[in-house]
């Protein structure tokens, strides 16, 4: 079934053109080109658990649930969806998924996108760093974190480099979703 097509995920829907465009607006303003990086997957953010809960629900009906674990206190759940949703012209096949935490967002819906990097873990902030425009890392509302999330289960580490606007962010990673799935796996 494709996801469009879910009464749970209906919202979901039509919250995609306004990431896309607010996706779109802060890469150009980076000076990131989306052509350029794949995105490996997609996330979401709610803040009541009825959301998720729905949601979760929703992305069965339409995908395999590669992982679903509590992670820094909290449940996620990642799928691999049957077919794909299109943003930024780009095919991405892969939906994270998080409970609600102790962050209340002023929204419910699409809230980043992973880019990945391959290449050794500690130098993926200097190779993420080059795609961006220096200046508008510089600039007012743009905020930039680094962090190093850990999980015992994972066997590969998967440093994260978060540019946000506010409104949406834009993430980098060495490892796929995936990799990381198989690498717990084996």
């Amino acid at each position: 079934m494709n996801w469009i097509d879910v009464p749970p995920l209906a919202d979901l829907v039509e919250d995609l053109a306004r990431f896309e465009q607010q996706v779109l607006s802060l890469a150009e303003r980076l000076g990131l080109r989306l052509d350029d990086n794949a995105i490996d997957h997609i996330s979401l953010r709610c803040h009541q658990e009825s959301t998720a809960q729905r949601w979760f629900t929703g992305w069965q009906r339409c995908g395999v649930c590669l992982k679903h674990q509590v992670f820094n206190g909290r449940p996620i759940a990642l799928f691999a969806l049957e077919h794909p949703l299109i943003l930024a012209k780009q095919s991405i096949a892969c939906v994270e998924l998080p409970w609600p935490g102790l962050r209340r967002y002023p929204y419910e819906g699409w809230e980043h996108i992973e880019i990945v990097l391959v290449g050794p873990s500690h130098t993926l902030v200097p190779r993420a760093l080059t795609l961006l425009d220096d200046d508008a890392l510089a600039a007012p509302g743009i905020s930039i974190k680094h962090s190093t999330p850990y999980d015992p289960a994972e066997r590969l580490p998967n440093p994260t480099l978060a540019i946000s606007d506010g409104q949406v962010t834009i993430k980098f990673h060495p490892h796929s979703l995936r990799s990381i799935v198989a690498a717990e796996e084996n």
